[in-house]
């Protein structure tokens, strides 16, 4: 075992367990349950998880409600300074909470301190827009004063999946708290450590208890209580198609809004006249980026015929010097690894041409771990499963085509609608094909270069509803309007 992996087995035995987080403090489990989860890197037991029950979620919200009206009438400078408190909490204490996503994600420690600085950043963006005005005055008539506003919805349930822990709780939560609204957070049971250390860190800076919560425990029974739960409001919940779906039906019975971020299948269309060696070593980064587990990974490959097999030999190149171990680090999850090798055998069976990969990877001194080598299929047709569905792993497919109206077609011929990137020198071209893609970001000779300032969501069953930027917060408010007769 490398010292590395030494010095993270370590801390999981001194953490032991993982309790909830709930009124500011460190909170057991109503019934003494807790879950035993493994180590990605070597397949070890790594630490025991609180496993909540209904009831834990019930005192959570409790908590909640009551710090609800004390936060919604704080003073809006006084919640932007928290915002941007805990936001240099979040910088000061970088290191050792990379080190906690690390030793539940097996990232590399450069995607986990990446990862920790968006958190930060987050919460640094929206402590900023407290100032921004809350609503408008409309010239109705010369008797009448109208104005708009906007006012929070109460408790807010957030529940986040396991690639992106901490930066996907903060993508929420901070847009979520500017709004006036108090928190209700389940991680993933699986990566739960960097949201119990976010809470933590939000009460040491001054944040009043309750504002926010954190429950641990599984989908089934933690994140199905948020959502049934009558004092919970609304909910973003970010993961798969199925479960958002099944969140649907609750939400839609007790009529609350949600935000739903569902995951993706998104296009890289490369013409003949793009900058091959940019668009190459781009591609390889859209679809190994956090191994693959990124909801927005370019996994879909479009390339037009007539570069078709030289940027296909580029790709295999630059896909061949990413390193399992060093470069990107294991498939996070037990389930999620063995789901990764099936889609190897499902791409055999379709008949679809191996470039590179398709098996696991051996990495010393994490013997156990869940690896697997990036890996490239060619002569792909986009009706085959591995074209259609969300892998969640490094494994891109190769589709040729031969005319911009193609390239559309099989772009939109998909269940997903994230994001989809165009590389072209021809600017007309490249904004036009822009529009009639059928995704929430479009890019144009540039991968994926996101910030915490653009909108991010997704079409068809890419979800709905809005993260990050300004637009987040409108979806974290009501609009009321008040009319004055004077």
């Amino acid at each position: 075992m490398s010292d590395a992996t030494a010095t993270l087995e370590g801390k999981a035995a001194e953490l032991g367990r993982l309790d909830h987080w709930i009124d500011g403090a460190t909170t057991a489990p109503a019934e003494g349950n807790y879950l035993e989860t493994v180590s990605p890197m070597t397949g070890q037991p790594a630490l025991r998880v609180a496993a909540g029950t209904p009831g834990d979620v019930d005192a959570a919200v409790a908590a909640a409600r009551r710090a609800a009206p004390g936060w919604r009438h704080f003073v809006s400078a006084e919640r932007g300074r928290l915002m941007l408190a805990l936001a240099e909490a979040i910088r000061a204490d970088n290191q050792r909470l990379a080190e906690l996503e690390r030793a539940d994600s097996g990232k590399p420690m450069a995607g986990a301190l990446a990862e920790i600085e968006g958190s930060a950043q987050y919460f640094e963006f929206y402590g900023s827009l407290v100032y921004l005005p809350a609503g408008d005055v409309l010239d109705v008539a010369p008797d009448q004063h109208v104005f708009t506003r906007r006012e929070p919805f109460g408790v807010v349930g957030v529940i986040t999946p396991w690639n992106l822990p901490m930066n996907q709780a903060a993508r929420a939560i901070a847009p979520a708290l500017v709004a006036g609204n108090v928190i209700v957070a389940k991680p993933s049971e699986i990566t739960s450590r960097t949201t119990i250390e976010l809470a933590r860190l939000a009460t040491q800076v001054g944040f009043p208890d309750g504002v926010i919560n954190v429950v641990l425990g599984t989908g089934p029974t933690v994140g199905e209580a948020i959502v049934s739960h009558p004092d919970v409001r609304k909910v973003a919940f970010t993961g798969s198609v199925a479960v958002g779906q099944a969140i649907g039906r609750i939400a839609a019975e007790r009529i609350i809004p949600l935000t739903l971020e569902l995951g993706g299948k998104s296009a890289n269309i490369v013409f003949e006249d793009a900058d091959l060696d940019i668009a190459a070593k781009e591609a390889v980064r859209g679809f190994t980026l956090n191994s693959g587990q990124v909801c927005s990974a370019g996994t879909r490959l479009l390339v037009q015929r007539s570069i078709y097999d030289r940027f296909l030999d580029a790709v295999k190149e630059v896909t061949e010097t990413v390193v399992p171990g060093e470069d990107i680090g294991p498939i996070i999850t037990p389930a999620q690894y063995q789901r990764v090798q099936g889609y190897f055998r499902v791409a055999e069976e379709d008949g679809a041409r191996k470039l590179t990969g398709g098996e696991v990877a051996s990495v010393e001194g994490c013997e156990g771990g869940f690896y697997v080598k990036p890996t490239v299929y060619a002569d792909v047709d986009n009706s085959m499963r591995i074209a259609q569905e969300e892998i969640f792993g490094p494994v891109l497919v190769a589709i040729p085509f031969d005319t911009e109206e193609d390239a559309i077609r099989i772009t939109n011929d998909s269940p997903y609608g994230l994001i989809g990137t165009v590389w072209s020198r021809d600017i007309s071209r490249a904004l036009r094909v822009a529009d009639r893609i059928e995704a929430g970001q479009v890019f144009v000779n540039v991968w994926n270069t996101m910030s915490v300032q653009t909108p991010f969501g997704g079409h068809k069953h890419s979800g709905y509803g809005r993260e990050k930027g300004i637009e987040a917060i409108h979806h974290y408010s009501h609009l009321k309007t008040v009319t004055v007769k004077i």
